[in-house]
């Protein structure tokens, strides 16, 4: 079993910045994949960005390359998403999950566990 705490969310500018974390707990972190997805109401629920276990290779939406950034650090079990020149669109509930099996991956049916979100909202 894994547990996942988002955290980091809030209420910022547009063109602003936040960094959200998700603190992991139970398996060994380093043994999983880490996805951060989005999700506003109404609509499904969205990849952003994904990290391998080691940390040494990512993959991110077109709607945010080069604006977020995906880490990890694996000796304090926690996942971040720097994200950065946010937009309007970027409002949502931000959830990280873990992927027990494959190395990277954008399906959110692949992931395993997942947290209970943190809410980011981007004012004009």
């Amino acid at each position: 079993q894994v547990q996942l705490v988002e955290s980091g969310g809030g209420l910022v500018q547009a063109g602003g910045s936040l960094r959200l974390s998700c603190a992991a707990s139970g398996r060994s972190f380093s043994a999983y994949a880490m996805g951060w997805f989005r999700q506003t109401p109404g609509k499904e629920r969205e990849f952003v960005a994904v990290i391998n276990r080691s940390g040494d290779t990512t993959s991110y939406a077109d709607s945010v390359k080069g604006r977020f950034t995906i880490s990890r650090d694996n000796a304090k079990n926690t996942v971040y998403l720097q994200m950065n020149s946010l937009k309007p669109e970027d409002t949502a509930a931000y959830y990280c999950a873990a992927d027990l099996t494959r190395g990277i991956t954008r399906a959110s049916t692949n992931y395993d566990y997942w947290g209970q979100g943190t809410q980011v909202t981007v004012s004009s």
